[in-house]
């Protein structure tokens, strides 16, 4: 194992987890909604950038997983309603409610 596979490894074990943890709770809370997962990305943006004391390698690896496994949620999600409705989701940037 090379010094930089666990930090690949780490990575995909919260992203994986994350959006299994995501995908779960659309499936069983009825009152989820889009905007409920858009307020929790914003929050974690604003953690993401509240890193004053300093949450090292792994906690950086940690936070940027799971901000990027809500972006794909939302996207994957958004697709899905576009998909239905036969339109063209919107796409934001980072941040962007």
């Amino acid at each position: 194992m090379s010094s930089t596979d666990w930090r690949e490894q780490k990575r995909e074990e919260v992203f994986e987890s994350t959006l299994k943890g995501l995908q779960n709770r659309r499936r069983i809370d009825p009152s989820f909604s889009l905007e409920d997962l858009q307020s929790a990305l914003n929050h974690l943006y604003i953690l993401d950038g509240n890193d004053w004391l300093g949450r090292g390698e792994l906690g950086d690896i940690i936070s940027l997983a799971t901000i990027a496994a809500y972006e794909h949620f939302q996207s994957e999600w958004k697709k899905s309603l576009a998909d239905s409705e036969g339109i063209i989701p919107k796409t934001g940037s980072k941040g962007e409610a």
